[in-house]
C-alpha cells in the first residue's frame, strides 16, 4: 500500500493568478494612445480645413458649390466644375476598372494555369507600387497622343451631328486631354488595388464550397456567381470603395491628363478639372480669398470622401444581413 501511494503523482498545485505587471499596463496605455491619436489627427485635419475654408463659405455661401465662375482677378470662385469633374472621373474609373479587376481576380483564382498565375500576380503588385506621377507622365506622353489620334478624331467624325451621342462623345478640340482620359488613367491606377484584394479574398474561401458546387454540376460561371461572389461580397465592396477613395483624391496623374479647364462641357472627351487638380495647380501661388477657396475645395472633397465611406458601411451591413 505504501509503495502504491509513493508511485502516485502528487496533485497539481492550484494555479495562482499573477497580478498585472507593469508591461501590461504600459501596453494597454500605449494602445489606447495610438487609437486616440487617430481621432485627434482626424479632428485636427477637419478643424483646420473648416477654419481655412470658412472665409470662402462665408463670402459666397451655398453659391460657392453651385457656381461655375473661377475668376482670380475679381476674387469670384465657384466649385461646381471641379466637383463634377471629380465625380465624373471617379465614376468612369469605376465603370472601367471594377469589371477588369473582378475578371483578373476570378481568372487568377479559378482559371489560370500555375505557370501563368504567379507572373500575373507579381505584375499586379508591381503596378500597385508605381507612383502616381509615373502614371501621369505615361498618360501625357504616350496614352494621350494615341488616344487623340486613334479614338477622339475618328469618334468625333462618326458622332458629329447625332442627337445625344454626338453631344456626349463629340470633342471640339481632340487633343487627347479630358475627363474621359483622366478616368481611364484612374482606372489603370485602381485596378491593381481592387484586383489584388479581391484575389486574396477569393483564395481564402474554403475549397469545399467550390468543390461541392462543381460536384452538383455547376459551371465555372455559376460557381463564381452563386458561391464565390456572395461569400466575398463584403470584401469586394471594401476593395471597390478603396479604389474609389484613391480615384477621388488622386492629384498628380489627373493633373497631367485632365486638361485643367475651368468649364463644364456635355462631352466627356473635352478638358475639365477636378478638385485635386485645381488645388495642385493654384495652391502654390494662392493668396487671400483664393487660398481660402482652395481650402474650401479641400473641405468639399473631404465631405465627399466621408459620404462614400458612409455608403460603403451601409452596403457592407446590408451584405452581412443577407
Amino acid at each position: 500500500m505504501t509503495a502504491v501511494t509513493q508511485t502516485m503523482p502528487a496533485a497539481a498545485a492550484p494555479l495562482r493568478k499573477t497580478p498585472k505587471g507593469t508591461f501590461d499596463i504600459v501596453f494597454r496605455n500605449a494602445s489606447f494612445l495610438a487609437a486616440l491619436f487617430v481621432l485627434v489627427l482626424l479632428a485636427g485635419i477637419m478643424l483646420s480645413m473648416v477654419v481655412g475654408g470658412w472665409p470662402a463659405f462665408r463670402e459666397f455661401g451655398f453659391g460657392f458649390i453651385t457656381s461655375s465662375v473661377w475668376d482670380t482677378q475679381n476674387d469670384q470662385y465657384g466649385a461646381w466644375p471641379a466637383i463634377v469633374g471629380t465625380l465624373s472621373t471617379a465614376l468612369i474609373a469605376l465603370v472601367i476598372g471594377v469589371p477588369l479587376s473582378l475578371g483578373i481576380a476570378v481568372y487568377l483564382t479559378q482559371l489560370a494555369p500555375p505557370w501563368f498565375k504567379q507572373p500575373v500576380a507579381t505584375a499586379i503588385e508591381l503596378l500597385a507600387a508605381v507612383p502616381s506621377i509615373i502614371y501621369g507622365m505615361w498618360g501625357l506622353f504616350v496614352f494621350v497622343p494615341l488616344f487623340a489620334a486613334y479614338v477622339q478624331v475618328p469618334l468625333s467624325n462618326i458622332v458629329e451631328g447625332l442627337p445625344l451621342v454626338g453631344t456626349v462623345l463629340y470633342s471640339r478640340s481632340p487633343s487627347g486631354l479630358g475627363i474621359f482620359t483622366a478616368g481611364i488613367i484612374l482606372a489603370f491606377m485602381i485596378i491593381p488595388f481592387i484586383a489584388s484584394i479581391t484575389r486574396d479574398m477569393l483564395e481564402q474561401i474554403p475549397s469545399v464550397l467550390r468543390e461541392s458546387a462543381y460536384g452538383i454540376g455547376a459551371t465555372t460561371w455559376e460557381v463564381v456567381r452563386h458561391v464565390l461572389v456572395p461569400q466575398a461580397g463584403v470584401s469586394i465592396i471594401g476593395a471597390v470603395m478603396l479604389g474609389l477613395g484613391r480615384a477621388l483624391g488622386e492629384t498628380m496623374a489627373v493633373t497631367f491628363v485632365v486638361g485643367n479647364a475651368n468649364r463644364l462641357s456635355a462631352s466627356i472627351l473635352d478638358p475639365g478639372s477636378t478638385i485635386a487638380s485645381r488645388i495642385a495647380n493654384e495652391f502654390n501661388e494662392a493668396l487671400g480669398l483664393q487660398l481660402n477657396a482652395l481650402i474650401a475645395l479641400g473641405c468639399i472633397l473631404f465631405f465627399v470622401t466621408f459620404v462614400v465611406l458612409v455608403i460603403a458601411r451601409i452596403l457592407v451591413s446590408r451584405v452581412k444581413t443577407y
